[in-house]
């Protein structure tokens, strides 16, 4: 048996929180996962019609003025219970592909001033992920403190503030580590 496709779960997991279209669960994808789970218009649009024929979504038609019909997307009966089934199961372990590793595991092959640079980058990139996780948290607090969905909302944002540190950690010691080498 391959394996399953987890967008479909990620799909009905966003219209667990409101009705929508493909647009719109796009935009909730980047404003409420999307900092650990991606998901693009390619992938979308045949999965909610995939959804609407294994019956787990219902699509009704809303008419706009000037720009073509949006089809809003909600979930079945059978829609919430496929996903309150999957919730339930064991998740899958996956593998990490980190281009960043794999460059710093063949760098003897390139001056280590290259390697240092993306590191560097790197670290950027953790302090960046930081702040920006803290105007999520900001964002929540004012917004969304009294929702049941909060708590879980900030389990998923502390796992991207813990990863970031230790990446940070990690960078620090990694740059000592290439400066060393750079200099011998």
């Amino acid at each position: 048996m391959g394996k399953e496709n987890k967008s479909r779960f990620a799909l009905l997991g966003i219209l667990s929180l409101a009705p929508a279209s493909g647009y719109d669960i796009k935009k909730t994808v980047e404003y409420s996962v999307g900092n650990f789970w991606s998901e693009n218009y390619p992938q979308i649009y045949p999965m909610l019609k995939q959804l609407e024929q294994e019956g787990l979504t219902h699509s009704s038609v809303e008419k706009q003025e000037g720009r073509p019909d949006k089809h809003i997307y909600t979930l079945t009966e059978a829609g919430w219970e496929a996903l309150k089934a999957w919730l339930s199961e064991p998740f899958e372990y996956q593998r990490e592909r980190n281009e960043l590793l794999l460059k710093l595991f063949f760098g003897y092959l390139n001056p280590t001033a290259i390697s240092l640079e993306h590191v560097r980058r790197h670290r950027a990139m953790q302090e960046q992920l930081l702040a920006h996780y803290q105007s999520i948290e900001d964002e929540l607090r004012a917004n969304d403190s009294e929702s049941s969905h909060f708590s879980y909302w900030l389990i998923t944002l502390s796992y991207g503030r813990h990863i970031s540190r230790a990446l940070l950690a990690w960078c620090d010691e990694t740059l000592e580590i290439l400066d060393k080498l750079q200099k011998s």
